[in-house]
């Protein structure tokens, strides 16, 4: 998995007044969780486009007044009319401890059912996984080449190895959808 590093200052006060002071000045307040007691830190608004406005996933390198450690991003913010970040939660993590997070999921291939006139649907574009840190894919590749009219592809038949899938097993990732001109072909062809 990609990683991102990100510097931060360490806050003193965590008053309504000195976070909008920290925001004013160009400044995210942010958390970082899973360790003895909870560290309040703020970074540059500029740090967070590389991983705010992306679907990829990064573990995260943060650096708080020198001290060095690894996590990922947990829970994030936004003005709801500017959509600027308003604050940021991260989760330690450690190399034996797993986390559960989300993994983009990527499609490959031409599937079948696009050939017969069909359209191809993604319905999810995230899956939830628990998996150690080490373990953790940049993205889940399936290949939707066997795809069929009318066929998906569920979260149970995602060769996933190492990983803990948590989404339910019946749910589908990716349908072929029956359009209307391949239903008036099928109705057709069925009419001669």
């Amino acid at each position: 998995m990609k990683s991102v590093s990100i510097n931060g200052a360490a806050r003193e006060t965590i008053s309504k007044k000195a976070t909008k002071a920290l925001r004013n000045a160009g400044q995210v307040p942010c958390v970082l969780y899973g360790g003895e007691a909870p560290v309040h830190f703020s970074a540059e608004t500029n740090e967070f486009r590389k991983i705010v406005f992306t679907p990829n996933v990064y573990l995260i390198d943060l650096t708080i007044d020198g001290k060095e450690c690894k996590a990922i991003m947990q829970d994030i913010q936004f003005h709801p009319v500017s959509d600027e970040v308003l604050h940021v939660d991260f989760l330690r993590i450690s190399e034996d401890r797993a986390v559960k997070i989300d993994v983009p999921v990527k499609l490959e291939g031409f599937a079948k059912g696009i050939q017969q006139g069909g359209k191809l649907k993604l319905n999810l574009r995230t899956l939830r996984v628990k998996a150690l840190p080490q373990d953790l894919p940049d993205n889940i590749s399936i290949d939707v080449t066997e795809l069929g009219l009318g066929q998906s592809f569920r979260v149970g038949d995602v060769d996933a190895a190492g990983l803990e899938l948590l989404n339910a097993k019946s749910t589908p990732v990716a349908t072929v959808m029956i359009t209307r001109a391949a239903r008036a072909a099928m109705n057709a062809a069925k009419a001669n």
